[in-house]
């Protein structure tokens, strides 16, 4: 089955630059665009991505303590998830699954709006990034998934969630793969097009990191070698979760 694929933006931040080019770019700033991304796969509808939280202080608390004032979260209303949505013609509920990398605030916060939807994320994620954190992962694991978010998967979303293996298939056309790199919940999604398959994930930050420099905020280079590698031999379209160039390349962030 070939899928159609469109980005969404639902916010941005401006973060130093060594964050996104390793051990480079220093005293530069780069800009970075977060996006929902939207695939429809026949009666099929997945998103990547739930969007940053409703209310942004504590993000940008915690943001601003790590790398000062200038970076902060920034959103428009027209950027928020539903509104964002409606302007495909998609409702929430109309969702069958919702897809997340990696497991962290901007990601995960928005996961009660799609309240009939499968919610996927990795398995390795989950244990590593949540359950059984090891000493050194850098983010706080209220930032990761927020109390409110966690309790409503533990409880009243169980039956729904959908832990993905290091190499999984979601639907025909519609396969993930653990790329770790940025988090231990990072992981690349692949979907069929007729413009041949679309790579979506957040090991690379923009296109430059793919194209030969790596991430900066990563807890493995090797991780990130090993992906971009395969990234490039594989993927007709790759997607960086946070490149404003996606759509400068793909207008209305039309991808296939």
């Amino acid at each position: 089955m070939t899928c159609h694929v469109q980005v969404l933006k639902v916010g941005e931040v401006e973060v130093p630059a060594p964050e996104v080019y390793w051990m480079s770019h220093w005293q530069e700033w780069e800009t970075l665009f977060f996006y929902m991304v939207v695939i429809r796969c026949g009666d099929v509808t997945a998103i990547v991505n739930t969007g940053p939280p409703a209310d942004l202080a504590e993000l940008n608390r915690a943001w601003r303590a790590f790398a000062g004032e200038r970076c902060q979260m920034k959103r428009t209303e027209d950027e928020r998830p539903e509104r964002a949505l409606a302007g495909l013609g998609i409702k929430p509920d109309q969702v069958n699954y919702v897809l997340l990398i990696p497991l962290q605030a901007y990601t995960t916060s928005n996961i009660p709006l799609f309240r009939n939807a499968t919610i996927c994320f990795s398995r390795r994620g989950c244990v590593e990034d949540i359950m059984a954190r090891p000493s050194y992962v850098h983010v706080p694991r209220e930032l990761c998934i927020p109390d409110p978010v966690l309790r409503y998967l533990l409880f009243e979303a169980r039956d729904r969630v959908r832990l993905l293996e290091d190499e999984d298939e979601i639907e025909p056309g519609l396969r993930v793969w653990w790329a770790g790199t940025h988090h231990h919940s990072s992981m690349v999604y692949a979907i069929d097009t007729k413009a041949g398959t679309v790579m979506v994930g957040d090991c690379a930050f923009k296109y430059g990191t793919l194209e030969g420099h790596p991430l900066g905020i990563a807890e493995s280079l090797a991780e990130g070698d090993r992906a971009y590698r395969r990234i490039r031999s594989q993927a007709a379209h790759f997607i960086p979760l946070y490149d404003p160039e996606v759509l400068r390349r793909y207008p209305n962030g039309e991808i296939a």
